[in-house]
């Protein structure tokens, strides 16, 4: 199964999007990566360290941007009509869901063979390898959620 079809799969399990927005709202964390490790089974911090570095250049470059503008089309925005901004917020949110896919995709294809690590400690890897790892307990949290 790719990595894009699991995620939609996982997305669907209960606490899996909270978990996600926590990490990365509150904690500053890349989801794609940490879901990427999960698939991937990933806990080599050479590897991790490699996706990281990708998924930072895709982050800076296509999706803060893009989350960035969704964010600010959420308020009114005189005189421009609510509808018309609106529909322009989720023309961003389509394609921001597309840079996290091309994100996605673009660490699928980095994969290689599965790693063998649990979900938990790819997540632990992959928090770390992003930066100031995020909180033991919601990394436990998304772990469990994934189950």
């Amino acid at each position: 199964m790719s990595l894009w079809d699991w995620t939609l799969k996982a997305y669907a399990q209960a606490g899996v999007p909270e978990a996600c927005l926590t990490l990365q709202d509150a904690h500053g964390q890349n989801t794609s990566l940490l879901l990427w490790a999960v698939w991937a089974e990933v806990g080599d911090p050479e590897r991790l360290a490699r996706a990281a570095a990708a998924a930072r250049d895709w982050e800076r470059l296509a999706l803060v941007p893009l989350r960035d503008v969704r964010r600010a089309l959420k308020a009114p925005a005189p005189p421009v009509a609510d509808s018309a901004r609106l529909a322009l917020r989720e023309d961003v949110k389509a394609a921001e869901l597309r840079a996290e896919r091309v994100l996605m995709e673009t660490l699928e294809a980095m994969t290689g063979p599965k790693g063998g690590a649990h979900a938990l400690r790819a997540l632990e890897g992959a928090s770390a390898a992003w930066g100031p790892p995020a909180p033991a307990d919601v990394l436990a949290a998304l772990a469990a959620a994934l189950g």
